[in-house]
């Protein structure tokens, strides 16, 4: 369906008109768009009634991904099945840029930009830089999701400068278009969009390689490890961490960036439920952190979020995973009072990890509570990840159903998320 209806509708999202165009003109009835969309059949019935809207993102990439619409058309990065199945992934030699899906040049603006004022000059390298901060930023306050556009844009011209660059600022580009790939598999992963991620990570780990950058690699390396961890595969996770601290070693004295990692560790450990293994590599992780007091100025600029509230809350969510709830939630609860009010997705996050430590131990009350928390950060962050911890605590609750804190909380979420 491309007619201008469709196209304006898909435009404004307006799903009440999407679902109703979808039984017109495909014959899809609405018990068949719910089971696609993962929708109940009654919620479709009343998004095409227009008596309910749809405004989490989550969801609207649910319903792009079962009715086929291409991202583009609502304002979404490309969905995974948009990418052709053939597209090589990064070479991890010195050989010419490959042709993938992030680095061939389409139709849109930014393309057309990069083949007509291709020519890279150090103003534009320090606008690009400016940029990428900006969108580490706003990722820490409000989620990746509404970046991916503009990022994968930035990407795309990037790649497209480094072809006829001078010498002198290739090195530059090659390490903004790493920074940009590492941003795009972070945002991916925020999604829960595990093999997409692992796309761009494996780019911009290939492009670290090409400078033999081996902090930035271990950087990279960083995030597979805790997507890995996600992703139910913690053996990996571990040896990703590991392989992490083997770069940075390499590079010589990084205390902060080794506290960072040594806790990435942690949480595969924890999720292989080997306490010894995790409580060791914790305390590395600590050591580090006293090591590097000081002299955060001296780390690399990526790694300077972790601070003492950060090591406190991530050695928590450690014990927390382990099931040592008691040990775990004095921790979060301090790094979580400690922590920058501007980090709301990290607080969100760090919100659930308390209500899991609490729940553990029979604090339906305080679970409750700390689990509102991050309902209630939802509301100015866009982060499936964020929101699959909460339908996870959820579940969780389903043996205190007619309790009173668990109604309450269940009412909060009705409220929160219609």
């Amino acid at each position: 369906m491309a007619s201008p209806e469709w196209q304006d509708a898909c435009r404004k999202r307006d799903f009440t008109r999407i679902f109703q165009l979808v039984k017109l003109k495909a014959g899809i009835y609405p018990s068949r768009i719910a089971a696609r969309c993962g929708m109940t059949p009654s919620r479709v019935g009343e998004i095409m009634a227009g008596r309910r809207a749809l405004a989490h993102i989550d969801v609207i990439e649910r319903v792009a991904d079962g009715l086929r619409i291409p991202g583009g058309m609502l304002g979404l990065a490309h969905r995974p099945w948009e990418i052709p199945s053939s597209a090589p992934e990064p070479a991890t030699t010195t050989k010419p840029e490959p042709q993938s899906a992030v680095s061939a040049p389409g139709g849109g603006v930014d393309d057309v930009l990069a083949l007509t004022d291709d020519r890279a000059s150090p103003s534009t390298v320090a606008g690009l830089r400016s940029a990428v901060e900006d969108y580490w930023r706003r990722d820490d306050e409000h989620g990746g999701t509404s970046l991916r556009p503009a990022v994968l844009g930035h990407l795309r011209y990037v790649t497209q400068m480094m072809r006829t660059a001078d010498d002198a600022l290739k090195p530059e580009l090659q390490s903004l278009a790493a920074e940009l790939a590492r941003l795009a598999g972070w945002a991916y992963f925020d999604a829960r969009q595990y093999s997409t991620a692992r796309l761009y990570f494996a780019q911009a780990l290939t492009l670290a390689h090409r400078q033999e950058d081996r902090l930035f690699m271990a950087n990279v390396l960083s995030c597979m490890s805790l997507q890995a961890t996600y992703d139910g595969n913690p053996v990996d996770a571990i040896a990703l961490a590991c392989r992490a601290q083997d770069a940075a070693r390499a590079v010589g004295d990084q205390p902060l960036v080794m506290a960072m990692l040594h806790m990435r560790e942690a949480f595969g450990h924890a999720a292989l439920r080997d306490a010894s293994a995790c409580q060791e590599a914790i305390d590395r992780s600590r050591d580090a952190y006293e090591l590097a007091r000081g002299r955060e100025d001296e780390a690399p600029s990526w790694v300077r979020y972790f601070d003492e509230a950060k090591l406190l809350v991530d050695a928590g969510i450690a014990l927390a995973r382990l099931g040592e709830a008691q040990q775990a939630e004095p921790l979060i609860a301090e790094g979580l009072r400690r922590e920058t009010a501007s980090r709301q997705r990290g607080r969100a996050l760090h919100a659930f990890w308390l209500a899991s430590a609490q729940l553990q131990q029979g604090k339906l009350d305080a679970a409750c509570g700390s689990a509102g928390l991050a309902l209630d950060l939802t509301a100015v962050i866009d982060s499936p990840r964020v929101m699959g911890h909460i339908h996870e605590f959820h579940r969780w609750l389903t043996p205190y159903a007619r309790e009173t804190p668990v109604i309450g909380f269940e009412q909060r979420m009705r409220e929160v998320l219609r």
